[in-house]
């Protein structure tokens, strides 16, 4: 979301312009050389809006595509031999050594250092290119270290390979959470959702951008070269080539005039190439890749390619009948999605690479020729122009959110003491979600009150808890069950006799204590924080001597009760959960220091996203480093 600007923040102090910031895209194309003309593209149109462009990549160099108007940085290269996308090689066939991957890594924080960008976007990673892991991280951490604000963006085609395991996209979320501020997704929503080739959570579709689809338009219309042809393409790779000697046995079946050209990528070895050229017949042309080729699909009477976005898109503004064999290969599943969203809408034909045939190629091209061509509306191509606004509303975004961060700094400067408490709710058992926030309160060295339901508590809890000196044990109501009447919000204690409410508070804090022993305080935790006055007025007759709640909660018939509430929760309840947006909750905790103390901080582990464990995290880091902040143990808070 574009956020207004704010003379306080250091871009505005230094003069820059804001409306272009200055921009590093870092990218490495391992087959084709899709990613790379993408990410060129988006480039140009940026230089050509007066942003200021670093791209670095490093896959192979692709002479063909226009790398003018930004700063074009090419790494030592690496590339894939088919689908063994875990073996990288170097120029020379060889695999990459430890020495060469360090030199790439050099080379990009070099650049990243002269560019001195305003935003940071890496194409595919984190959802891909795990194999360079090491260069992405290195270069977020270093983003991150930056003395001016940096906003960082996630840069991924329309569709994605599915993960191979379901910890992948667990993996690709907590990098998102820690390091980045958005996601652009070159495609359109309504034509393929990410959701339809990634476990996309809603936490994921938060920060997702549609942007349409990224085409290459900066030298204007295209101007057919009107010909007969039947134009075969497969992209920059050898993984066309089984294409190629399909296409090339095609042409010498079917009885039709019209000629045959195939353009060759540059990346298919040069005996591969003279193959090809020796095989093919007198109805068939082999020629290497062109740079007109937008113009002679234009003019083409039918394309034959894979299916990789660029194809597609080219193919889509063409307007040209077209039979597509997507790439399938080792559980590629990518280019077997994108054609069949878009045979739906009418724009190709599908051969699939299993059933990859002279004769079934021929069969499928016929009847493409012979089926009436109809007029068939492409989606949306602003990918560019769509993708530079997100862009510079990032730079904005985190030049606001930078100084809100400044500000909650000099605001916890400003004051005397500060005294805070940490309650988490809705623990029963031990969960990998428990020990994540163990960990995090011992990271931090911050004591814990976790407020445990009774009715569900565990022994495994306790035994879990045994080892944890720093956590504190509250009674949170009985069951968590609601008894409220349809129409009003969830409450358990209350719209019931006092009597059967009373019984259940005692059960359920002799159970706690029996289980935890000293380490139970005899401290109340309302579900959902809400009460029954007058159940409020009978708590020490039930053996309770302490009651938690929000900053709203009830406030009478409190004198005889050690009361400590919460006022700060990150998560967004009432917008299906997640983390509430950060540059709301940052101007909210500045304001509720000015509101009371102790200040009490809620959190729900077992709710918790990505985003918010990222969140915590960085928050307790600024506050710790604050000596004149206490955090409070809850059996100093409830005395």
């Amino acid at each position: 979301m574009p956020v207004p600007p704010n003379p306080q923040c250091d871009r505005f102090k230094s003069g820059r312009d804001v409306r272009a910031p200055s921009v590093f895209i870092l990218v490495t194309h391992l087959l084709g050389v899709g990613h790379l003309a993408r990410m060129c593209a988006l480039a140009r149109g940026l230089a050509a809006n007066r942003h200021r462009v670093t791209l670095v990549s490093g896959g192979r160099p692709a002479p063909l595509i226009g790398k003018d108007g930004f700063d074009f940085v090419q790494l030592p290269s690496v590339h894939c031999v088919g689908v063994h996308f875990r073996t990288l090689l170097a120029e020379d066939g060889t695999p990459i050594g430890d020495e060469a991957r360090q030199a790439r890594i050099d080379r990009t924080l070099a650049a990243l250092e002269a560019s001195d960008p305003d935003v940071v976007v890496t194409e595919t990673y984190p959802f891909g290119r795990r194999q360079l892991a090491a260069e992405f991280l290195m270069l977020l951490e270093a983003a991150r270290r930056q003395t001016r604000p940096v906003a960082v963006l996630s840069s991924i085609r329309d569709i994605l390979n599915p993960p191979a395991k379901s910890s992948r996209a667990a993996e690709a979320e907590e990098i998102l959470a820690q390091f980045y501020d958005g996601v652009l997704v070159h495609g359109d929503s309504l034509v393929t959702p990410l959701s339809a080739s990634w476990p996309a959570s809603k936490a994921l579709e938060k920060v997702l951008t549609y942007t349409g689809y990224i085409a290459d338009t900066a030298q204007g219309p295209i101007t057919p070269i009107p010909s007969d042809d039947i134009l075969v393409s497969g992209g920059g790779s050898a993984a066309s080539l089984p294409l190629y000697h399909a296409a090339i046995g095609a042409a010498e079946m079917l009885d039709r005039p019209h000629p045959w050209r195939i353009l060759v990528g540059h990346g298919v070895a040069a005996g591969d190439f003279e193959a090809l050229a020796t095989k093919a017949g007198p109805k068939v042309t082999v020629e290497r890749a062109r740079p007109d080729f937008p113009a002679l699909l234009a003019g083409a009477a039918l394309s034959v390619s894979q299916a990789g976005y660029n194809t597609m898109i080219d193919l889509g503004r063409a307007g040209v009948p077209a039979v597509v064999v997507p790439f399938e290969q080792g559980k590629e599943a990518e280019q077997r999605l994108r054609a069949e969203r878009f045979h739906a809408l009418g724009l190709a034909g599908i051969v699939s690479e299993a059933e990859l045939t002279p004769e079934r190629l021929a069969t499928e091209v016929t009847a493409t020729l012979d089926r009436p061509r109809a007029a068939v509306a492409f989606p949306g191509i602003e990918g560019v122009a769509n993708s530079m606004k997100a862009i510079e509303a990032a730079a904005l975004r985190a030049d606001a959110e930078a100084a809100a961060w400044a500000q909650l700094e000099t605001a916890l400067a400003a004051r005397g003491e500060i005294r805070l408490w940490w309650r988490d709710d809705d623990a029963i058992a031990a969960t990998p979600a428990l020990d994540r926030l163990l960990d995090l309160a011992r990271r931090h060295d911050v004591p814990l009150a976790l407020a445990v339901i009774p009715a569900g508590a565990t022994p495994g809890l306790a035994e879990r808890l045994a080892s944890e000196p720093l956590v504190d044990v509250l009674v949170h109501g009985y069951s968590h069950a609601n008894h409220a009447p349809d129409g009003r919000k969830k409450q358990e204690l209350g719209y019931r006799p006092l009597p059967e409410m009373r019984a259940e508070l005692q059960q359920g804090l002799t159970r706690l204590q029996g289980l935890f022993g000293p380490r139970c305080l005899p401290v109340l935790v309302p579900p959902w924080n809400r009460i029954d006055p007058a159940l409020v007025k009978i708590l020490p007759a039930c053996g309770f001597r302490g009651l938690s709640v929000s900053a709203d909660g009830p406030g009478e018939a409190w004198e005889a009760l050690a009361v400590a509430n919460i006022r700060f929760d990150p998560i967004d309840w009432k917008n299906d959960g997640g983390l509430i947006d950060r540059l709301t909750l940052l101007r909210q905790f500045t304001q509720v220091l000015e509101a009371g103390e102790p200040l009490g901080i809620l959190t729900h582990h077992l709710v918790h996203d990505a985003w918010i464990w990222a969140f915590l995290d960085r928050l307790l880091e600024k506050l710790k480093q604050h000596a004149n902040l206490r955090f409070m143990r809850a059996a100093e808070l409830f005395v």
